[in-house]
C-alpha cells in the first residue's frame, strides 16, 4: 500500500530586486521530482549541499510553499493545502530534524518538549501527561526520571533521542529525518539509526531519510533517489543503485564512501580517481546545456538514470 506518492514536485523562489521588490528570476530548487513510498519501507533522499533534498522534505510537511506537483498523503493532496489545513494531517507526518542542539528550546524542560505535540492534539490530564511523556522516555532509551532536565543536561546522542520522542509522540504514519545523525559523533550515529529501525519495526513506521551520506542511506533505506540541482539524477532500489549505478554522478558519490578495511584503501583510491576522470570526461554529456540532469529513462522496472538519448 502506498503512503506518500510525490509527482512532479516543483518548489521554486523568486529572486525580487529593485526599489519595488520586483520579480528578476527564480531559483529551482526543486525541480520536477517523483516517487513513492509503500508503508513500512525507508526511501533515501541523497545529494550534496544545495540540491533541494531537504527543500523537499519540508514541502511535504508544509514547511515550504509548493510551486506545482502532487503530494498524496493517502487520498489527501498536501500540495493543495494551506499551512492552516495542514492541521489535521500533522499528526500523521512528524519530523526529526538535523541538529538535536538547535531543534530543542533551551528554555523548556524535557516533559514541556515532548509534550507539546500532545497538548496541541490530544486532551490528557497533567497526569497522564507526565505518564505518557515517561513511557515515551523509555521507549528512547532515556530515563523516566529525566522529564524535569533541560536539554544543555544531555549528550548529542541523547537529544537526539528526545527529538525522536517528541516525533512518534503522536504515533505518527510517515517521519521525515532530515540528516538525523549527521551533528552527532560516529559512535553515537550507529546506535541512533540502529535504534531508528528497531522503531520502525515496532510501530509500523514508514520514513522518508534525507542525507549526504550514502552509507547511512544504503544501511537504512529500501529505495533511493540521487539529487543534484533540484532533479533527480538515478533512482531505485538500493540493490540497483549500489550495484548498477548507470549515472556519472551517482558513481562518484558510490565511491567517494570511505572504506575502513586498510587493505582495500589503495583500491578504494583507484577507483575515486577512475569514477572522476569520467565523470570530467563525460560531464558535458550527461548535462544539459544548464547543467542539469536529463529526464530519468527507464533501465529496468525498479531503476532509473537522467541518461542523454543513446546514453
Amino acid at each position: 500500500m502506498t503512503l506518500l506518492s510525490v509527482e512532479d514536485l516543483k518548489v521554486h523562489f523568486d529572486i525580487r530586486g529593485g526599489l519595488f521588490g520586483t520579480k528578476k528570476g527564480s531559483i529551482k530548487a526543486v525541480d520536477g521530482i517523483s516517487f513513492s513510498i509503500e508503508q513500512g519501507q525507508t526511501y533515501g533522499l541523497v545529494g550534496e549541499s544545495g540540491s533541494g533534498k531537504t527543500t523537499s522534505g519540508r514541502a511535504i510537511i508544509g514547511l515550504n510553499n509548493i510551486t506545482s506537483g502532487k503530494v498524496m498523503f493517502g487520498n489527501q493532496d498536501l500540495a493543495q493545502k494551506n499551512r492552516k489545513d495542514f492541521v489535521d494531517v500533522r499528526r500523521d507526518i512528524q519530523m526529526i530534524f538535523q541538529d538535536p542542539y538547535s531543534s530543542l528550546n533551551p528554555r523548556k524542560r524535557i516533559l514541556d518538549i515532548i509534550a507539546e505535540p500532545l497538548r496541541n492534539f490530544e486532551r490528557l490530564s497533567p497526569i497522564e501527561e507526565k505518564r505518557r511523556v515517561r513511557e515515551l522516555l523509555e521507549q528512547v532509551g532515556l530515563s523516566s526520571e529525566t522529564i524535569y532536565k533541560y536539554p544543555h543536561e544531555f549528550s548529542g546522542g541523547q537529544r537526539q533521542r528526545i527529538g525522536i520522542a517528541r516525533a512518534i509522540a503522536l504515533k505518527p504514519k510517515l517521519i521525515i529525518a532530515d540528516e538525523p545523525v549527521s551533528a552527532l559523533d560516529l559512535s553515537v550515529q550507529a546506535q541512533v539509526l540502529n535504534f531508528l529501525r528497531e522503531l520502525q519495526q515496532e510501530l509500523k513506521l514508514t520514513y522518508l531519510i534525507i542525507s549526504h551520506d550514502l552509507g547511512i542511506i544504503r544501511h537504512m533505506c529500501d529505495h533511493i533517489g540521487i539529487m543534484y540541482k533540484g532533479r533527480y539524477v538515478e533512482q531505485g532500489t538500493t540493490s540497483d543503485i549500489f550495484n548498477n549505478p548507470q549515472h556519472i554522478y551517482t558513481k562518484r558519490l558510490i565511491t567517494a564512501i570511505p572504506d575502513i578495511d586498510p587493505l582495500q584503501r589503495a583500491r578504494q583510491s583507484e577507483l575515486r580517481a577512475a569514477a572522476k576522470k569520467e565523470y570530467d570526461s563525460l560531464y558535458k554529456s550527461q548535462f544539459d546545456e544548464e547543467g542539469l540532469a536529463f529526464p530519468l529513462r527507464s533501465i529496468s522496472t525498479t531503476h532509473k538514470a537522467a541518461l542523454p538519448e543513446g546514453g
